[in-house]
């Protein structure tokens, strides 16, 4: 039996509180005894209102957020404890695409320079490759090649958003956190960036973790669904 792409057992992360008025430490349960199995190439729908600990689970899974409790399994490989350093060829495959295409982006930073970001981390790349892999996968998301010097401020929230998903595979990924990645933008926008995300995860046959609470969109998109509450999975279907 294949090993599915992402194990998580038991995940818990807790914020501290201060005391209160002399009380005992209290804590906010954001991701609460999480239990999740994330197979390759299928789409995740984590559902769940506002405050419910969905964008909490996705940070948590990269590693984002520093886990309270709990394990979490990358092809099989326990992931829990890495330090940074052994997370680093890691980050390569798995990426997350924000909520936010305005606050995700370095204002002073051309496109070029943010979609080439994530293979200077690598240090793998000459600089004609970099820019001929930039050039490729913008041109992948809809973007042509004029956009190489555009700065945010110059592009639409559609635009900018289609820039994060470029930056997001340009080290080719197999798991993408989705967080909430069409909520920002305008109606009209919206189902273009969402077939987008669709034709690249059949090309590229992607794993998503798709974070949302729009049932609509979750319904179009995704082949499993996860209901969040208060911290926990209280659902789990097809």
């Amino acid at each position: 039996m294949e090993t599915p792409l992402l194990v998580i057992k038991n995940v818990k992360k807790y914020f501290p509180v201060k005391k209160v008025r002399g009380k005992e430490d209290i804590a906010v349960k954001a991701v609460d005894s999480v239990d999740l199995t994330v197979n390759g190439g299928e789409i995740v729908g984590l559902v769940g209102e506002s405050g419910c600990g969905k964008s909490t689970l996705g940070k948590t899974i990269l590693k984002l957020h520093d886990i309270t409790e709990g394990q979490i399994l990358f092809h099989g490989e326990d992931i829990t404890n890495y330090t940074e350093n052994q997370m680093r060829p890691l980050r390569e495959k798995i990426q997350i695409i924000f909520q936010d295409p305005y606050g995700s982006l370095n204002p002073k930073k051309k496109v070029s320079q943010l979609v080439m970001a994530p293979l200077n981390v690598t240090g793998k790349y000459s600089r004609e490759e970099k820019r001929k892999k930039a050039l490729g996968i913008l041109k992948e998301v809809g973007l042509s090649e004029k956009y190489m010097d555009k700065y945010p401020h110059e592009m639409s929230g559609g635009q900018r958003q289609r820039v994060v998903i470029a930056r997001a595979l340009i080290n080719d990924p197999e798991l993408v956190i989705c967080d909430e990645p069409v909520s920002a933008l305008d109606v009209s926008v919206r189902a273009q960036v969402l077939n987008l995300l669709k034709d690249l995860q059949k090309e590229r046959n992607l794993t998503y973790i798709f974070i949302s609470h729009d049932l609509s969109v979750v319904e179009y998109l995704c082949d499993k669904i996860a209901i969040m509450y208060l911290g926990r999975i209280v659902e789990y279907a097809d």
